[in-house]
């Protein structure tokens, strides 16, 4: 079987938006991957269910927005029965041992990563690159995970594949002001006004 690199990209997707894709297609290109799945959650432990759009739904908006041959909207997580990422990731790397995951996230989970159940086993599992978001980038890189993993940090991000976690790196890139909350707001106002 061919070994991948692939970069994994979780959520809630409610709904999917260009931010997402945005940075999926930066990945493909600045960590030399193959693949970028979207694990599209069925329900994140950290956010409320209300209003938390059905998994059929985001999992189709998703779908509609990965306009890319190698992006791939998925509904993993809830084939394999998993709730937390560290059991996913795990889950993921037994299913997949040739392929070379990366766990991508926004600087803003980088700061509350601590929050997350077993976060270390995440930082040890497999590599994360994590992209700047727009007021997060300093506040993340002065948070308790980025000072706990301070000398696990690659400079390199087209070697970050190849890299044994635990390994990280840092994407200053372009941004993307795309939110999945500002959507859902501007939805809801939509049709108040309506």
């Amino acid at each position: 079987m061919a070994r991948l690199k692939v970069g994994l990209l979780g959520g809630s997707f409610n709904p999917a938006h260009e931010g997402h894709l945005h940075i999926s297609l930066l990945a493909l290109k600045k960590l030399r991957l193959d693949q970028i799945w979207w694990l599209v959650s069925p329900q994140n432990p950290l956010k409320p269910t209300q209003g938390m759009a059905p998994l059929t739904k985001r999992l189709a908006s998703a779908r509609a927005m990965a306009r890319h041959p190698a992006i791939y909207a998925s509904d993993l997580e809830s084939r394999l029965g998993t709730r937390y990422t560290a059991d996913t990731l795990a889950a993921l790397k037994k299913r997949w041992p040739q392929n070379s995951f990366v766990w991508l996230m926004g600087a803003d989970n980088l700061v509350q990563l601590p929050r997350w159940r077993r976060w270390r086993d995440i930082v040890e599992t497999m590599p994360i690159a994590i992209f700047n978001r727009e007021g997060e980038g300093h506040r993340a890189l002065a948070g308790a995970a980025a000072a706990r993993y301070a000398q696990h940090r690659v400079l390199r991000p087209a070697a970050l594949a190849d890299t044994r976690a635990p390994a990280w790196c840092f994407l200053f890139t372009s941004l993307h002001s795309a939110s999945s909350t500002a959507i859902r707001a501007a939805d809801t106002d939509t049709r108040k006004e309506a």
